[in-house]
């Protein structure tokens, strides 16, 4: 099995385990879908987001080849990670010009494979000081950068009203900081593609 089709299992199976959690009571009643329905429903949600997977590995093959982007299954949705440095220049909220053709690679994805489920933008940095660029702290600096993407996204067709961001400075590394290289991973900004669930765990139609 390979790594795509094993995330996409353990979303899978994330998503039917909230559902069973959530009690009988959401299942039930009448005008509800029954249960085996709603099942149905996440396969088919999940058969999209790994549309979306596989649209977004072939438009983006040769970022990825260059460890620019990184495209993952994850429990929260369908992450795409771009290196920070691939955006922005260092300190910088201002998207760099040789990033438009790899955003709007993906805002094509977000057109036309997934263009009914809402999209998180996550800013990222790493945990050094950035005193001397002017930014207040980090969160400022992982706001502004995820608000960048999402003005460029919204610029090139994307509904406003899918779109969310949040800046997590340098409190949500992937990996150490004890190094160069694991510095550069923290530095990303990622666009969620998020599941279409309601917060009690139900199905959204």
């Amino acid at each position: 099995m390979n790594v795509r089709m094993s995330s996409l299992h353990y979303c899978f199976s994330f998503l039917l385990l909230v559902f069973v959690c959530s009690g009988c009571a959401a299942f039930s009643g009448k005008g509800r879908l029954a249960e085996s329905e709603k099942i149905t429903y996440l396969k088919n949600e999940l058969s999209e987001m790994e549309r979306a997977q596989k649209d977004l590995e072939d438009r983006l093959a040769n970022e990825i080849a260059d460890k620019e982007v990184r495209i993952e299954m994850l429990e929260k949705g369908l992450v795409i990670s771009f290196v920070a440095e691939v955006l922005f220049d260092s300190g910088r909220s201002e998207l760099k010009p040789n990033s438009f053709a790899r955003l709007e690679k993906v805002a094509a994805v977000l057109g036309s494979t997934v263009p009914d489920l809402d999209v998180g933008i996550e800013g990222h940095t790493d945990n050094e000081s950035i005193s001397r660029s002017g930014w207040k702290s980090n969160w400022e600096l992982s706001v502004a950068r995820a608000l960048s993407v999402l003005h460029h996204l919204t610029g090139k067709g994307v509904a406003p009203q899918r779109l969310a961001v949040i800046g997590y400075g340098e409190y949500r590394p992937v990996i150490s900081n004890d190094t160069k290289e694991g510095r550069q991973r923290n530095r990303r900004v990622e666009i969620v593609i998020l599941p279409r669930l309601t917060k009690d765990g139900s199905v959204q139609h």
